[in-house]
């Protein structure tokens, strides 16, 4: 990379080689390249106007609209850092965010504001909104812009200064504001657009995924965009319209993450119709095998799965074209990135393991983070000797395949084995009528844990005796599940995933 840099070219080169290209598709509104950067160059300029200069944040609170783009590159026109509010929080949960960030100004889209109106005022922040429908006293973005004078152009920054920051939902205490460079994010969003993925400027990119989320900031929007794609904008996702839409579009790149292919399958029952779909990628979570083999068999697409966390800009490992696919894991760790296993209980020092072992997930490279906003103690235990320790416990086959078992924090111990809940769902998920399952260890007198089964099936496939004898004859006899629940839907965290913190409140005993 140049000693002088922004996330914020991606846009502009794409701009100046695509210009009357659709870079956002919303409905009935197509908003080709040119005009995208010409409404982040007006934001860019409402927000200098508003105070804004280099190396202050400005916090987005906004779904999948075309208005996101417009704001996430014209606060990093200006120097600015960009930091993602994830939509489904509450007001307080918000307030931590911004006061903790700094945040010099939130731009929040009109159906949000109920909490983020809150929080922004309990914050003592100021609050710009986009869309029809904005509360009394808060001024449309739209407006201001339209009566600005574009910037000339992005202003350049260091590639160690602060592009991003994005706050990770943890599953204690407060959440963590992880800060990405301006190099993290470019480097990341090349190796991923063209060595990993291979996206390609005549690719329509199904843009589902939340955009406050480093998945779709990366993959979709940064990697769209660095390509000159066409991204076709969810703002929620509902399997059936989400099917038409990708048909209707002519969608042929798909990022989700393993809830929105299990409901896609699921509408495919009832629209014969498909899209012409050339290459989907998975993450933010384990995708069964058993769904994997069920998409291709119904879209005839192979799904590449992929690894990543927010502090790993967010790519680390992926199947690729260039190694083969080896479905089960989450493929190889990407270009200029080293992924190795190391001795999860030694936490002052990484201690790297033999090939074959079970250990925890360590990753170096041009993705990692700088580190934790005002959290240097958390910064310290995450980083070790240039390694960023994961969190998730894995295996690295001879040829470098990842494969992820699970959490360190998810791992159930049963009267004193170890057992992990991937493996189980794994299994569970191949038994008929199953649509999805999540383990959950809950709190036993007799073995400290024990293992239950949130099951979502088919109504009146599955009965809960015939699920348990059918798993023991399939998986070791300490770790199957002794419990099963039905539940009509899972829940779901902002980015898709499963919340089994959830599960555990409404299920222990």
């Amino acid at each position: 990379m140049s000693s002088r840099c922004s996330v914020a070219s991606i846009l502009a080169e794409s701009a100046r080689r695509f210009p009357t290209k659709d870079a956002l598709v919303l409905g009935a509104v197509r908003v080709p390249y040119a005009a995208v950067w010409d409404q982040a160059l007006r934001y860019g300029a409402v927000l200098k106007s508003r105070g804004v200069q280099p190396g202050d944040r400005v916090a987005l609170l906004i779904p999948n609209i075309p208005q996101f783009a417009f704001a996430y590159y014209g606060a990093l026109a200006v120097g600015a850092s960009v930091v993602p509010v994830h939509s489904l929080l509450k007001h307080d949960e918000m307030e931590y965010i911004l006061r903790d960030c700094g945040a010099k100004i939130m731009i929040g889209a009109a159906p949000l504001l109920g909490e983020g109106a809150v929080a922004a005022k309990a914050a003592g922040v100021e609050l710009l909104g986009v869309l029809d429908g904005c509360p009394d006293g808060i001024e449309r973005m739209e407006a201001l812009a339209a009566t600005s004078t574009p910037l000339d152009t992005y202003l350049p920054r260091d590639p160690q200064d602060e592009a991003v920051v994005l706050y990770t939902s943890g599953t204690t205490g407060k959440p963590k504001g992880a800060m990405l460079t301006h190099d993290n994010i470019l480097w990341n969003v090349n190796t991923t657009a063209f060595d990993t993925i291979e996206l390609k400027s005549t690719d329509v990119m199904l843009g589902a995924l939340p955009l406050f989320h480093s998945f779709g900031q990366t993959v979709v929007l940064n990697g769209g965009f660095r390509v000159g794609a066409s991204i076709v904008l969810v703002p929620r996702f509902e399997a059936g319209p989400v099917l038409e839409l990708m048909v209707s579009e002519k969608v042929s790149v798909m990022a989700g993450v393993p809830t929105m292919f299990i409901a896609l399958l699921e509408a495919a029952k009832t629209n014969p119709d498909r899209p012409p779909l050339r290459m989907a990628a998975s993450g933010g979570a384990a995708i069964p095998v058993a769904t994997i083999e069920k998409v291709k068999e119904v879209f005839d697409i192979d799904i590449y799965e992929g690894y990543g966390l927010s502090e790993t800009s967010p790519v680390a490992t992926f199947n690729q074209e260039r190694y083969g696919r080896k479905p089960g894991t989450v493929g190889c760790a990407i270009w200029g990135v080293d992924v190795e296993i190391a001795d999860a209980e030694i936490a002052d020092r990484i201690v790297l393991l033999p090939q074959g072992e079970r250990g925890e997930i360590v990753i170096r490279g041009h993705n990692i983070f700088k580190g934790y906003l005002n959290n240097p103690k958390a910064t310290a235990e995450a980083i070790i000797d240039g390694w960023f320790r994961s969190g998730d416990i894995g295996i690295k086959d001879e040829e470098g395949f990842i494969s992820i078992v699970d959490r360190t924090k998810d791992m159930i111990i049963r009267g004193g084995f170890n057992v992990y809940p991937r493996e189980v769902e794994e299994v569970i998920i191949r038994f008929p009528g199953i649509k999805q399952v999540a383990v959950i260890g809950i709190p036993d007198d007799v073995h400290g844990e024990e293992i239950m089964a949130v099951i979502v099936a088919e109504e009146g496939a599955v009965v809960a005796g015939e699920l348990i004898e059918w798993t023991k004859e399939h998986i070791g006899s300490y770790k199957y599940p002794r419990h099963v629940e039905f539940v009509t839907e899972m829940p779901l965290g902002p980015s898709g995933k499963v919340l089994k913190r959830v599960l555990l409140e409404q299920f222990k005993k």
